[in-house]
């Protein structure tokens, strides 16, 4: 289907957490808002299909779908505005009661909760930080280095994906290292590809820690987290997305 046929349906434009700070300045994600369109009994096809599910990519290509502004695909999002996007197209279509099944931490015991999903607020960006382009200096606690890092969009979400299926076929786990490779975009200067992929994976416990934490600091995303009461506790809860989250239970 075109994108022409596509805006006949209604659709809504959103605001991205990001506020198109991180991208270049000649796209369209500059503005800070996306247009996407209403779900269709069509785009929910796209939930049922077998070969996506089995290759992972069933929510990018549900998205895709939705997505109306010209010249943007979900592997260009921040990842945290791509969280933002299908809490909205999600609303969208079947509205922001959402619920699902849940732990009480307390007692281990399971039940059932209904969560607001338009309660859900963006993270307010930390305001010591400059958001002009999407590359952060920081200095590590341990080895002093300064580096550059970069936040990671869905394109690079999939590559690191990709590899780490790749690397688990011979029973290795290289999470940690992965995502620290994709992020650097520098260390003490060099920038040499081959190098940064090495430090990566000999960098100290104490600077890999530092470093994920800031790159959890430094991400625009929408908060997944709520207060809920637990037997007369308050409780705060990340909203699991289950396979319910786009394909509500249709039992009375």
């Amino acid at each position: 289907m075109s994108k022409e046929q596509e805006q006949k349906f209604p659709s809504e434009v959103i605001d991205l957490p990001s506020e198109g700070k991180l991208y270049p300045k000649d796209s369209p994600l500059a503005k800070g808002k996306l247009e996407i369109k209403y779900m269709t009994a069509r785009d929910e096809d796209i939930l049922t299909s077998q070969n996506l599910i089995k290759k992972g990519v069933v929510i990018d290509k549900l998205l895709d779908s939705l997505i109306v502004t010209q010249g943007v695909k979900t592997e260009d999002l921040l990842i945290g505005d791509k969280n933002a996007v299908m809490v909205a197209a999600r609303i969208l279509a079947y509205g922001p009661e959402y619920e699902c099944e849940i732990v009480n931490p307390a007692t281990d015991e399971k039940l059932k909760h209904k969560f607001n999903l338009a309660d859900c607020p963006f993270k307010v960006l930390p305001d010591d930080v400059d958001y002009s382009n999407n590359e952060f200096e920081v200095e590590l606690p341990a080895s002093k280095l300064k580096v550059t890092i970069k936040l990671l969009t869905g394109k690079e979400e999939k590559n690191i994906d990709r590899e780490l299926k790749s690397v688990k076929k011979y029973g290795q786990s290289s999470e940690v290292t992965t995502r620290l490779k994709y992020s650097l975009l520098s260390v003490g200067g060099e920038t040499d590809r081959q190098k940064i992929n090495n430090f990566s994976g000999n960098m100290l416990s104490k600077d890999s820690l530092f470093l994920r934490k800031e790159i959890a600091r430094l991400t625009p995303d929408i908060d997944m987290k709520q207060e809920i009461d637990m037997e007369g506790d308050l409780v705060t809860v990340a909203i699991p997305m289950t396979v319910n989250f786009f394909w509500p239970d249709t039992t009375a």
